[in-house]
């Protein structure tokens, strides 16, 4: 493991492993740490370039390098979920190395980000022009960033305030950190790659969700190969961008179950 990315660990047993989102970092798994780590040995990480982990100085600023530098601090084997950005990280790691993880777990993410043609997503304007405003106020287009996140939740308000709070308890990302991560959003595709995924696999979804619309869930299932497509989604009716911020619980009662069975079918202690 690398020393370089910021990492807090507690529990015991089978490793978790945790990746943030674009502008934030693992601060914000807050309301699922506890139950988490008694799941198993739970790592939050910050992801390379955000919070408490530096962006190596000689590391050209790419997806390739991102996804590599998190697999470099990662442990030998776990249980790998990934929100949002970081579940675009954790699906590249695990069609790259599937031998180094127990189960793929995504939360609000998608394998490709914009809408295009038939394709629910983000729209590519809202990408851009979050681009365009981030060298003029980082900070503000951050903050407006999160507010897009909970729209939808019935109690919007309070999940971007405390974001917020926990956004700020660290360093921030540079502007050319983020405008990367912006870019990563804007390009990368891992959709054609989806079938070739061979780890065990599950996908949380917010109903309410404004960047990660809920019909991407059928996209992707098509995608996929049939013993995974067999998974059904977990739909969280009533949160947005964030379901284990919005319901904890609820992300909770859709997560241990799968994570205990991929234990008990690989014999995992």
């Amino acid at each position: 493991m690398v020393a370089s990315v910021w990492r807090a660990v507690r529990g015991t047993g089978t490793d978790i492993v945790v990746l943030h989102g674009w502008g934030l970092n693992a601060n914000i798994w807050t309301p699922v740490v506890e139950p988490l780590a008694r799941e198993g040995r739970l790592h939050r990480l910050d992801l390379p370039g955000y919070g408490d982990s530096p962006w190596p100085d000689n590391r050209e600023l790419s997806f390739e390098n991102l996804c590599q530098l998190t697999l470099e601090a990662l442990p030998e084997k776990c249980h790998l979920i990934g929100w949002s950005l970081g579940g675009l990280v954790a699906t590249q790691l695990a069609l790259n190395h599937p031998e180094r993880f127990h189960s793929l777990t995504t939360v609000a993410s998608s394998p490709y980000f914009p809408a295009q043609d038939s394709w629910p997503g983000i729209e590519p304007h809202v990408l851009n022009t979050f681009a365009k405003q981030l060298s003029k106020d980082f900070k503000r287009t951050v903050e407006r960033f999160l507010a897009l996140q909970s729209l939808g939740s019935p109690h919007a308000r309070d999940d971007v305030k405390q974001i917020k709070e926990w956004l700020f308890a660290k360093p921030m990302a540079s502007v050319e950190v983020l405008d990367a991560g912006l870019d990563m959003l804007a390009t990368v595709d891992l959709r054609q790659q989806l079938k070739h995924l061979q780890v065990p696999l599950l996908r949380i979804y917010g109903r309410l969700d404004a960047l990660v619309p809920v019909a991407v869930a059928e996209q992707v299932t098509q995608r996929l190969p049939a013993e995974l497509a067999s998974e059904q989604p977990v739909i969280a009716a009533h949160c947005s961008h964030a379901p284990f911020i919005s319901d904890a619980e609820g992300f909770m009662a859709a997560l241990r179950p799968f994570l205990q069975r991929v234990n008990s079918e690989l014999e995992i202690t």
